[in-house]
């Protein structure tokens, strides 16, 4: 699986309505809203490449209340037990 972590601008007016679009959306595991640069943090998961295409550029961007994303493919995910455990080194 790829996952795929989409940073999202949203109409301010829209937010709550936006993030349920896109976590309607097949693909989107998770969808946060936060404060700072961005509106909507959303979480994907899909088998290929192509796939993120169809559902950044063919659905996420094509929704009314989004005004921009960037997309962050993940090379790697990390545990919390497995960052711990990296710092851990030669603690006792």
């Amino acid at each position: 699986m790829i996952t795929a972590i989409v940073l999202i601008g949203a109409d301010i007016h829209q937010i709550p309505e936006t993030a349920q679009a896109v976590a309607d959306i097949p693909g989107v595991t998770e969808v946060y809203s936060c404060a700072g640069d961005v509106d909507l943090i959303a979480k994907v998961r899909v088998r290929d490449h192509d796939q993120i295409a169809d559902v950044v550029t063919g659905k996420i961007n094509r929704l009314p209340g989004v005004k921009r994303s960037a997309t962050h493919i993940a090379f790697r995910s990390y545990s919390s037990s497995e960052v711990e455990g990296g710092f851990s080194i030669g603690d006792e």
